[in-house]
């Protein structure tokens, strides 16, 4: 199964491509969307719409895995990560691919076995389970990695049966 982990964004998407078979990883393509900041927001969520129907094109994945948002004290950065995931979203129902949310929570008991895990943990397991040499920067692309992990332990759960597409 090759799946694909996204951590949402407007400045920074991290994504990472993975195959998972015979439960063991196989990292097939890891980086980063960026879109500059004296960009027009507009043109940056065409940048990243654009950018990402190009990888979903390259791989293929059958899967693609985002990590749920949720509003913290900035409300206008969470407004505008909201769109970027939106075209997130609409690239992959473009290209046919479903789509699943993880939590940080469950992310983090997926990937650590633990579910108040501290970010450096995940990140290093992260890199043990797909074989790196080092973790992945920016921090983005090694969530989105973690990502695609933890969609691959879950795929078979009941709590995992309404993605977005189909």
């Amino acid at each position: 199964m090759i799946l694909i982990g996204i951590d949402p964004g407007y400045a920074i998407v991290g994504y990472g491509v993975v195959k998972y078979e015979n439960n063991r990883f196989t990292p097939l393509e890891y980086d980063a969307i960026t879109t500059p900041a004296e960009m027009p927001f507009a043109e940056r969520l065409e940048k990243i719409y654009r950018d990402l129907t190009q990888v979903l094109r390259r791989h293929r994945p059958q899967a693609m895995s985002v990590e749920k948002l949720f509003f913290t004290t900035n409300q206008k950065t969470g407004i505008d990560v909201a769109q970027a995931r939106g075209v997130i979203l609409l690239a992959a129902v473009h290209e046919k691919i479903p789509v699943y949310e993880y939590t940080p929570l469950q992310v983090k008991s997926s990937v650590v076995g633990y579910g108040k895990a501290v970010k450096k943990q995940v990140m290093e397991m992260t890199r043990i389970l797909l074989g790196l040499d080092q973790i992945p920067k920016p921090d983005d692309v090694a969530d989105a990695l973690a990502l695609a992990i933890t969609h691959a332990h879950t795929a078979g759960s009941l709590l995992n049966r309404y993605p977005y597409a189909r």
